[in-house]
């Protein structure tokens, strides 16, 4: 099977029971040609230096990005030396990702919130660390370290993406990052206004803007699965969206606040415990659907494998390089991508390496 660079998912979607349920989608990926593994983590069983270590190792050609990890939470030395790691242990797969975490968990956990400042400074670390220097009392925004080094004969080219949402994260994006990673359910004119703002800034920074690849995160939730699966996987997804971001969400995509409110607002949603993705029944899904609009919904491959390709080509047309088939294990993602291949057009994508931010 041809390796489609251009195409993406995330391994072990939603809450999975066991972290060795990677080791089937990532075969199952790369036996569909899928070209890229996004890691995200969560403070459970998807830690993502873990999660990474057990992707390059079952795997041959498939590209690997965390999508995200945060900064803060691990020593910079320590993630320099997990991301080289993997730099070497997939000869080159690997991109490390970064985010910006959402703010009330970190608030919760005790952890200060991320700065674009920070960022970019965190990155100019890391690149400075894989070229094999050694950084003397280095004093920024991510930290104040008397010493850090990998030693001169630990190098490695390891490009860095970040998952952007704000003008100022995209902007970010495109002055100091090799790939930006976007949000599921965008709408068109957010996603063609995200890839203008991430190119442009690329280009403002002196930059080439053909180089910062930008990663729709598109939910494609095919009509083959059983109903209280595609609910869990739309609905319960958005909803959980709203809990934690919803403000940003909806400002980002020009949607009406009182619309928000009233989600808010439902004794259902008000009392619920936890994220609603992972424990809502069917029956509750059913009832959280009447609160939000189907159009906030729509940004997403879903019916028959037939439309689904024709909504993920959309994104193409949008201006992304790329699209992360979001909230589906390739078992559940193989009619669509199979579908898809069919009618790839030959030569497109040669360009695009494996690596998802290369």
């Amino acid at each position: 099977m041809t390796q489609m660079n251009e195409l993406g998912f995330y391994t072990l979607a939603g809450q999975p029971q066991s972290p060795r349920e990677l080791i089937g989608e990532v075969q199952a990926a790369e036996a569909l040609g899928i070209g890229a593994c996004f890691i995200s983590e969560r403070f459970n069983i998807k830690e993502a230096a873990t999660l990474s270590g057990a992707v390059g190792a079952v795997s041959h050609e498939i590209g690997i990005a965390t999508a995200a990890t945060n900064h803060n939470t691990r020593h910079p030395l320590v993630t320099a030396s997990f991301a080289l790691t993997m730099h070497k242990l997939t000869g080159g797969r690997f991109s490390l990702g970064l985010g910006r975490g959402i703010a009330p968990m970190f608030r919760a956990f005790g952890l200060p919130a991320i700065t674009t400042a920070q960022l970019e400074d965190f990155a100019g670390l890391m690149r400075r660390l894989w070229r094999g220097e050694t950084v003397v009392g280095h004093d920024g925004p991510c930290g104040t370290f008397g010493l850090l080094a990998l030693g001169p004969d630990y190098t490695g080219n390891i490009p860095l993406t970040f998952t952007a949402f704000g003008p100022n994260s995209l902007a970010l994006g495109g002055r100091a990052m090799d790939a930006v990673v976007l949000h599921t359910f965008f709408t068109d004119e957010t996603t063609a206004r995200c890839v203008r703002a991430v190119k442009q800034a690329a280009e403002q920074a002196g930059r080439d803007p053909a180089r910062v690849r930008v990663w729709s995160c598109f939910a494609t939730i095919g009509d083959h699965l059983t109903e209280p699966v595609h609910l869990k996987k739309t609905v319960g997804r958005m909803a959980t969206y709203l809990q934690g971001y919803g403000d940003l969400l909806v400002r980002t995509n020009d949607w009406d606040p009182a619309v928000l409110a009233r989600f808010r607002a439902d004794p259902l949603v008000a009392k619920f415990p936890g994220a609603i993705d992972a424990k809502a029944t069917t029956e509750q899904l059913e009832h959280i659907a009447t609160l939000i609009p189907a159009a906030w919904l729509a940004p997403a491959a879903t019916g028959s494998p037939t439309r689904c390709v024709a909504k993920i080509r959309e994104q193409f047309a949008l201006g992304c390089d790329g699209v992360i088939l979001h909230g589906a294990s390739p078992a559940e993602l193989e009619p669509i991508v199979r579908e898809y291949a069919k009618t790839r057009p030959a030569g497109r994508f040669d360009h695009l390496a494996a690596n998802p931010a290369g």
